[in-house]
């Protein structure tokens, strides 16, 4: 299946949660549609379990497949499953980018990173679901310093996770430290993610 194209807007309206990170969709916070005010409805177990599932893999906007896959690889790590899948997640190299700043959304560091913006360990590196390992250094290539994009969102800029560090001269920045739960999203119970998955 390809990568959703469709209004993001929406789907953030839907699930009653922001998946870009801003905030900006949820000023009316009810269903989209023309019946959207009044459209809570009750949702089963499965349904609530889907609904988590969905809001996790939108809001870090990966396929199905490469999903349940990441999944599976956490299921078999020691600890508490759930919360290496998120860790997984959070793990990944377009993540990062966003997290250390360089991009406003983790779609707009999916896209430094797939055109070849972005160093790891000053090696260029174009894929977005690379693992990033403790200890990584994560950069910008020489003639992309200067893009307007980067430049913009470090101004934009308010928070920086404690399990990165950012160096604002050398625009680099290293993974520290695995992050814990409390600093993951909030907004997701990944025990209902795991329930989705072990059915």
């Amino acid at each position: 299946m390809a990568r959703y194209t469709g209004p993001k807007h929406k789907l953030s309206r839907r699930l009653g949660v922001s998946l870009s990170g801003t905030g900006k969709e949820l000023k009316r916070p009810y269903p989209p549609g023309q019946h959207g005010p009044g459209q809570r409805k009750k949702l089963s177990e499965y349904g609530l379990q889907l609904q988590e599932k969905q809001k996790l893999r939108l809001m870090y906007g990966l396929n199905e497949k490469p999903f349940a896959n990441l999944f599976v690889k956490a299921s078999k790590m020691a600890g508490v499953v759930g919360e290496n899948f998120m860790i997984l997640l959070e793990s990944r190299l377009d993540n990062l980018v966003y997290r250390l700043g360089l991009a406003n959304t983790r779609q707009q560091a999916r896209q430094l990173v797939n055109h070849g913006h972005v160093t790891v360990n000053g090696k260029k590196l174009d894929i977005a679901s690379y693992q990033v390992k403790l200890g990584d250094v994560i950069g910008l290539r020489e003639k992309s310093r200067n893009l307007s994009i980067v430049k913009d969102a470090l101004d934009a800029r308010n928070y920086l996770p404690e399990y990165v560090s950012f160096d604002d001269k050398a625009l680099e920045g290293k993974f520290v430290r695995l992050p814990e739960r409390s600093e993951l999203p909030q907004e997701i119970n990944e025990k209902l993610i795991v329930e989705y998955y072990s059915r």
